[in-house]
């Protein structure tokens, strides 16, 4: 197929206008991929969601292709494809009928002409949003006097009456960004006016309760109301003139689903309720009533006979199923999750539940991207509501431009994985488990691989910033990052946006962010007035720090404006003049993006879990997610955050040119078939353990190390490099340095690290890393840093960068300044300086042992197993009754080990407590050895030495991080205390080379390495 055929595909997928039936789409083939042919009708609804795939999957093609993984309907009792298509089918034969055959009332006409064919000055509904509220219209006005709309009305019912007995539902779906807020504006006017001008009609209503899953898309659907200043009725013209008066009547409450719960009308303690109970009585009950709870929720329905409910994000609203005593349970964070879903989902149905008892439901509309079962819910993960009868997916809303391309890793520079390192970042990288308590984390400590997915992300956003600036846009793009909790959350907002540091005499020190345009610090170390970054977590929200004042008197005329706005909105003044910190973050979130406003000027905002839905700015350009994605269902929410246009304008062609999002870190990739792990076979478990007395001549003592303490050098130092003082950047050790983000259907780009090495000068590195080498690894605690070493330690930094510092695969130096490398380089060097040392006579090094607990032996070894990779170890040579192994190469060490006559005592290092302590970085890690092997080496019976065993093949960064801790740190720091006999480290390499020889390999390896241990112990001696 020809290049320019395939280009065309990807870099144009905008086919049809947005305000038009979307008559082309783009053909795929059986298997879900592109065959580049237009087709001339519109996509049929499916549960089709293509994503690309990565394209180094094994055996497969390796060419832009896409995956479309459709869910399994064999249990499903309704087939909602056919269903969607056939309204679809009958909608569309009656659009086109005259306007007198449609069968609706005068108003309800009016309405639709007006939606169809008014000349509006701004944006104009789209088709998909008429098409929307034309099914609604379709099937309350017309379908009940045609035999076909009886068939979906039927089918509504039995769906409705399966799930939601009490209740009718209606689902409309529509894709993110598609602009369901403007469809429950042309419900509530087509209901509104037709409730008004025919009150005796029971089709109608002016009544609406509106429930959202949280504060922040119940502020944003304020627009809802008429009395609203940004109301959508007649700033987006959904209304004509002389209908808006009617508009005013309408009641209509807006609140989230937990206002639902009933609470507690009084706190009473256990002897209180007691008293008042007395003896006898009756239990004492302090909940609200139903009715009580619908006075304080929506006092301004009472009274009305019928009630239209409309639920936003409807996923989160339904009946859950008893659960299937033969699916598999779900566990540990899946469980938790589910549980929360559930506890949701009750208190929301249970609410639309007692509203019908008490006030009565004409129906309830749900509007939801995804109006699927939630996981935990009784039904199949991803089911999709079978009262949806209305569909505009994300590939419709692509084709026609109505949101932006996301953009995600199909490929990197990381050999041999099937999966690009950033397409699933968390499953790559280590960050907290726990939300943030009081502690303080360091920022420095941040994972290395989030580094680089930050920075490669951040290098493409400054270009994007860079080109909004010069096209003369007045607010910038945004960056967002959704965490998984409020530790990860905080350490990602300071790494990124600038912290302050306690110093030890009380003083403040600033440290700049890492990223120029999201630093909230200028370059003197003052907080800027108005943020670049904000924080959105609960932690946040409560904390009463959230801005500098300066904010409030730079933001002064955007604060008025607020106030004002209440108060137009409201009436209520005293709220107005009593904004708390908290409201002043919700606005600023909810205005990111819209210039003159509080958010106007952010660029960054880093939350939690806030995001995932309803937050609709539309300059978001560059999604990272840092946390787990459990559901497709979230991956859609948070990529949806990112979806919304930016400009609305036509081009010469009357389409949308194309925008995009760029997205790492979200496995967006949807598989809604569950996953039934079939039953294990079950293992045998024994119980290894120190065999005393009867093998106490073969036991193993060892000192439990905590730390080290170094000896400061009192003049000039010098260094060793060795082998192990290289440091070789790669995408192994950073991340993946090179992503190529593609979307569905589009034109690609590619992230790269090459803006790091122009923008930083060799001199900055260099002197950045001696100014670590000096102020935290040669200075003693509560000490002035050993300024006269600066000099001594730069030129040595400068050696070392030259000679053993190796950029590859897309790396720079620039990449030494993430702390956590730079620290990797720090290490390196003082372990050069401290093995110049130990070469010139000096003990620098002594090991700090644990005060609780110094010494470790094999005979507490005591624990039960069921691993079947084990070897029955030899009586006279080893302590405990079973080595573990990890690998058939550590059998056959056992055997030869046993078989040595120099070797007197073994023991495989698996649940013995012998740990090495070592950095990486500045993370503290523990190296676990593989073997300790008493060898006789020619001292005697009684001056074994004891010869640390490690088998490595591939030497990493991380395995040269372990060799210099045992060589450098531990065996000088150890054996210099004199007290547990004579220590050496080797280690066993190169076992891997033939595997058919794989025991004489391990035996003359085994030999070699014991021959070297005692000619160097004998060469020491002598």
């Amino acid at each position: 197929m020809a290049e320019a055929e395939i280009n065309a595909f990807f870099e144009h997928p905008i086919l049809n206008s947005p305000y038009t039936y979307p008559g082309r789409h783009w053909e795929l083939d059986q298997l879900g991929q592109p065959t580049q042919r237009i087709i001339e009708s519109r996509r049929l609804a499916s549960f089709f969601t293509p994503i690309p795939k990565p394209k180094k999957q094994k055996g497969k093609v390796e060419q832009q292709e896409f995956s479309f993984t459709a869910i399994d309907t064999d249990e499903q009792k309704y087939d909602q494809n056919s269903i969607i298509n056939s309204v679809r089918a009958e909608v569309d034969k009656w659009r086109e009928l005259p306007s007198a055959a449609w069968r609706v009332t005068p108003e309800t006409a009016r309405l639709l002409e007006h939606w169809r064919h008014f000349h509006f000055s701004g944006i104009r509904p789209f088709f998909c949003q008429v098409e929307a509220a034309e099914v609604a219209i379709y099937l309350t006005e017309v379908a009940p006097q045609t035999k076909e709309g009886k068939v979906f009305l039927d089918h509504l019912q039995r769906a409705s009456h399966d799930a939601n007995p009490e209740i009718m539902r209606l689902a409309l779906k529509l894709a993110t960004g598609a602009g369901k807020t403007t469809v429950m504006a042309m419900i509530i006017a087509w209901q509104t006016i037709n409730s008004v001008r025919r009150p005796s009609s029971k089709k109608f209503t002016r009544g609406f309760l509106i429930t959202t899953p949280g504060l922040t898309i119940k502020d944003r659907l304020r627009v809802l109301k008429p009395n609203d200043p940004d109301s959508y009725y007649k700033n987006r013209e959904l209304v004509p003139e002389d209908m808006l008066d009617d508009l005013n009547k309408a009641k209509i409450v807006i609140t989230n689903y937990h206002a639902y719960k009933l609470r507690e009308k009084m706190d009473l303690s256990k002897g209180s309720r007691a008293l008042l109970q007395g003896r006898t009585g009756n239990p004492i009950s302090t909940v609200e009533t139903e009715g009580q709870m619908l006075q304080r929720v929506m006092p301004e329905l009472m009274g009305m006979k019928g009630i239209l409910a409309i639920n936003d994000e409807a996923h989160h609203c339904y009946r859950e199923k008893p659960a299937d005593p033969d699916e598999v349970k779900l566990k540990g964070d899946d469980k938790a999750e589910a549980q929360e879903n559930n506890e949701a989902a009750r208190v929301w149905i249970s609410g639309l539940e007692i509203v019908n008892r008490n006030i009565g439901l004409l129906n309830v509309i749900d509007l939801s991207a995804t109006p699927f079962f939630l996981r935990g819910s009784g039904y199949r993960e991803g089911t999709m509501f079978p009262w949806t009868m209305s569909d505009f997916s994300l590939m419709d809303a692509i084709e026609c431009g109505i949101v932006k391309l996301p953009r995600v890793p199909v490929a990197d520079n990381i050999p041999g994985q099937d999966m690009p390192m950033y397409r699933n970042l968390w499953e790559n990288i280590s960050m907290p488990k726990k939300a943030r308590g009081k502690e303080n984390l360091d920022p420095k400590l941040i994972d290395t691989k989030l580094v680089t997915a930050m920075t490669a992300l951040y290098g493409h956003y400054e270009k994007t910033f860079n080109l909004w600036q010069e096209s003369g846009i007045k607010v910038p793009p945004c960056f967002i990052i959704v965490c998984n909790n409020t530790s990860t959350s905080k350490l990602v907002y300071d790494f990124i946006s600038g912290y302050e540091v306690q110093n030890e005499d009380g003083s403040i020190t600033p440290v700049p962010g890492q990223f120029k345009l999201f630093r909230n610090y200028d370059e003197f170390g003052n907080k800027l007035g108005t943020p670049n970054t904000i924080l959105i977590d609960s932690i946040q929200l409560e904390s009463g720090e959230k801005f500098d004042s300066k904010f409030y008197k730079l933001e002064e005329e955007a604060i008025e404006r607020f106030r004002n706005e209440i108060i137009e909105r409201t009436g209520d003044i005293a709220a107005a003049n009593n904004l708390s910190d908290e409201d002043i973050l919700r606005e600023v979130m909810n205005t990111v993006g819209k210039a003159g406003r509080l958010g106007g000027s952010i660029r960054c905002v880093v939350s939690v879990s806030m995001l995932t839905e309803g937050w609709d700015a539309n300059t978001v350009t560059h999604v990272l997610g840092v946390r787990a994605f459990r559901t497709q269902l979230l991956c859609e929410q948070v990529i949806g955050r990112a979806l919304r246009r930016q400009s609305y304008e036509l081009n010469e062609e009357g389409l949308f040119n194309v925008e995009y999002a760029d997205v790492l870190g979200i496995p967006f990739d949807f598989n809604a078939k569950p996953v039934i792990a079939p039953p294990q076979k079950p293992r045998e478990t024994i119980r290894v353990k120190a065999i005393s007395p009867e093998r106490n001549a073969s036991e193993i003592r060892f000192p439990r190390v905590k730390g080290y303490r170094v000896d400061l050098p009192n003049t000039r130092v010098h260094a060793e490099f060795s082998a192990d003082s290289q440091l070789t950047l790669s995408p192994d050790l950073i991340g993946a340095t090179k992503t190529e983000n593609q979307g569905i259907i589009g034109k690609g780009v590619e992230l790269t690290l090459a803006h790091t090495n122009q923008d930083t000068r060799e001199s900055t590195i260099l002197f950045e890393i001696t100014k670590m080498l000096v102020t935290k690894y040669w200075r003693d605690a509560g000490k002035e840093p050993p300024l006269y070493l600066f000099g001594s330690l730069k030129k040595i930094a400068r050696e070392w960068m030259q000679n053993y510092l190796e950029c590859i695969g897309g790396t720079y130096p620039a990449q030494l300044l993430s702390p956590f490398i730079m620290a990797m380089a720090c290490e390196k060097i003082s372990a050069a300086i401290v093995r110049d040392e130990i070469l010139r006579g000096k003990n620098t090094v002594k090991a700090i042992l644990d005060p609780y607990n110094p010494e470790g032996s094999t005979r507490r070894v005591n624990f039960t197993t069921s691993k079947t990779s084990r070897w029955e170890t030899l009586p006279l040579r080893c302590h405990v009754n079973y080595a573990i192994l990890d690998s058939d190469w550590e059998a056959e060490f056992c055997r030869a080990a046993e078989q040595h006559p120099r070797v007197k005592s073994y023991i495989k290092n698996h649940n013995l407590g012998f740990e090495v302590p070592y950095l990486v970085g500045e993370e503290a890690r523990a190296y676990r050895p593989d073997f300790i092997v008493r060898i006789d080496d020619g001292h005697g019976p009684d001056d074994l030495l004891n010869l640390v065993v490690e088998i490595k093949g591939y030497r990493g960064e991380d395995v040269k991080a372990k060799n210099e801790a045992m060589t450098t740190y531990w065996i000088p720091g150890v054996n210099h205390l004199k007290k547990y006999g004579r220590w050496d480290f080797a280690e066993f390499r190169e076992i891997y080379l033939i595997e058919s020889e794989l025991r004489k390999k391990v035996e003359q390896g085994f030999n070699k390495l014991i021959d070297d241990a005692v000619a160097a112990q004998t060469s020491e001696d002598k």
